[in-house]
């Protein structure tokens, strides 16, 4: 397997904490996205939708999702399960996950493409070259307004996003905190169980 890579990239650090917490190494080439590299030789015939990060499997499948990326390896590397230990519990992180990736990552990623001046003309990741729409970053900004207050009350019910465990679900918030900071929107200050979530997380990886 080789995997391809930004490290810095929020996208690569939900995969690149997945490995670390179970101690996963594999060969790794860093693409990089600064100079523009995916768009680049070899790596756009690799990947032709020219995303971070991706997986070459040894048959030369490739995973370019970072869910069946996680998935993949954790059939392989079972040890420290980030994805339940039985169904249900499976089925629950993933849930919370896909809510996460959609409701967290993909809204902090609207309101930091759509007002950054370095992703003008590409305000979408991929080969699409789309401009900025500034209404969008507002919206995004809208929407954590929501978003944070129902981890909140997730975090009332549950030690963890998930449920009992520390799961792939934490590490994916976890990336989503970091990722909002760029953007000056993360957790509330009044948001005292998502803030000890946060320090218990962050303790636990």
């Amino acid at each position: 397997m080789k995997l391809y890579t930004y490290a810095a990239a929020p996208n690569a650090r939900r995969l690149h904490l997945f490995m670390d917490y179970k101690g996963i190494e594999l060969e790794t080439e860093e693409v990089d996205l600064r100079s523009r590299q995916q768009h680049c030789e070899p790596y756009a015939s690799i990947n032709p939708l020219r995303t971070i990060p991706a997986l070459l499997l040894d048959d030369a499948s490739l995973l370019t999702e970072v869910i069946a990326q996680v998935d993949y390896l954790e059939s392989l590397y079972p040890e420290k399960p980030l994805l339940g230990r039985d169904a249900l519990e499976r089925a629950m992180i993933l849930n919370w996950d896909h809510y996460l990736h959609l409701s967290g990552l993909v809204t902090v990623a609207n309101i930091f493409r759509n007002t950054s001046s370095a992703f003008a003309g590409r305000a979408q990741t991929g080969s699409l070259e789309l401009e900025q729409i500034p209404a969008l970053a507002e919206r995004g900004k809208l929407q954590l307004e929501d978003f944070w207050p129902r981890l909140e009350t997730r975090l009332a019910q549950s030690e963890w996003v998930a449920g009992d465990n520390f799961s792939f679900a934490d590490i994916d918030l976890c990336c989503v905190v970091e990722f909002a900071a760029w953007v000056e929107a993360g957790i509330p200050e009044d948001a005292g169980r998502l803030q000890a979530w946060h320090q218990r997380a962050l303790d636990s990886m």
